[in-house]
């Protein structure tokens, strides 16, 4: 592992991700989660978890990574973001450790591999990106026990320590915020090319990826704005990369009403016009939810709020109806790369 920290006179500078952080002898980068020791970059929340439970992996959500299994949850404190609407922001943007549990990799990859019906563990509540060295390790002992690795992240890491990620990670849902890189900096104070060069490297790794856009009404809720957005997954990422577009709720420092259902289903139909896979969540009913054959159209996967139903579907996850590959990761056992 290459350091991912650069030692100066008076400073050290954080390379995790692209805001490198100048950090100050006993200070912490805008994560919360990474101070400066003296010598290095210390992570303070190694092994501390904001929480640990089982959850359908649709939750996540990703709805082509052996969907209908379950797969554990865990994360911890901090964000390398400062989103304004963050909708779980209790955890993202609180790094006080308050509510500290701890626990290892061992403990983690036993607990993954008791758990029924479970596929593996996805890091996921707060950034897994800040949480580095934890997420490594533990997905190193989770990969050795056979299972799978799941990042739900919002990209923003630099090009070193993403390669190293991919070397561990099977599946990641990454947070496209918005295609537009205003919104980047006035509402997460972040930008987005970094985030799309992270969506090109890991569609380039063949890794699984799924993508999420939480919309805002009058912030990221433009047909043309999803219009441009659609256009480069498909082009850069593939047109079968699922898009899920998500019903924002006014929630942390921003008030605005809850997006409509009529936005969304706007926003779909824009984006269905481009991609073949476009899922709507966080709403109410099981619109937009179900998987139809991208090549035939036949349904193949019939969902209600995060329960999943096959029809049409072989063993291999293959459509009956045309042959079509739908899902390559569908049914256990199954390690990628081998």
């Amino acid at each position: 592992m290459k350091p991912i920290f650069l030692k100066y006179d008076t400073y050290i500078e954080c390379r995790l991700c692209p805001h490198l952080c100048k950090i100050a002898p006993g200070k912490r980068g805008i994560c919360g989660a990474r101070q400066n020791t003296g010598e290095r970059i210390d992570l303070i929340t190694y092994g501390v978890i904001s929480g640990c439970a089982s959850d359908p992996v649709e939750k996540k959500p990703l709805y082509h990574f052996f969907p209908g299994y379950n797969i554990l949850s865990t994360g911890s404190y901090g964000c390398n973001m400062r989103c304004d609407f963050c909708q779980n922001w209790n955890i993202s943007q609180n790094s006080s450790g308050m509510y500290r549990r701890n626990t290892d990799p061992e403990s983690l990859s036993e607990k993954a591999l008791s758990t029924e019906n479970n596929i593996g563990i996805a890091f996921t509540y707060n950034e897994p990106v800040i949480w580095f060295e934890f997420v490594r390790d533990t997905a190193i002992k989770v990969r050795e026990a056979g299972l799978f690795t799941v990042m739900v992240s919002n990209g923003y890491v630099n090009r070193d320590p993403l390669n190293e990620m991919l070397d561990f990670t099977d599946a990641f849902n990454i947070d496209l915020k918005a295609f537009n890189d205003e919104f980047y900096r006035k509402l997460s104070g972040a930008e987005l090319e970094p985030v799309k060069e992270a969506l090109r490297a890991i569609s380039r790794a063949g890794k699984h990826l799924e993508i999420t856009t939480l919309i805002i009404p009058g912030k990221n809720d433009s047909d043309e704005e999803m219009k441009l957005q659609s256009e480069w997954i498909a082009g850069e990422l593939g047109e079968e990369t699922p898009l899920h577009l998500s019903r924002y709720f006014p929630m942390y420092r921003r008030d605005d009403p809850a997006t409509s259902t009529e936005t969304l289903k706007r926003l779909y139909e824009t984006a269905s016009a481009r991609l073949r896979y476009v899922y709507l969540g966080n709403t109410h009913g099981n619109s937009g939810q179900n998987t139809l054959c991208s090549k035939c159209g036949a349904l193949v996967s019939l969902r209600s709020g995060f329960n999943t139903q096959h029809v049409n579907l072989s063993e291999e996850g293959n459509c009956r109806r045309c042959g079509n590959l739908i899902y390559k990761y569908f049914t256990l056992p199954y390690r990628a790369g081998k």
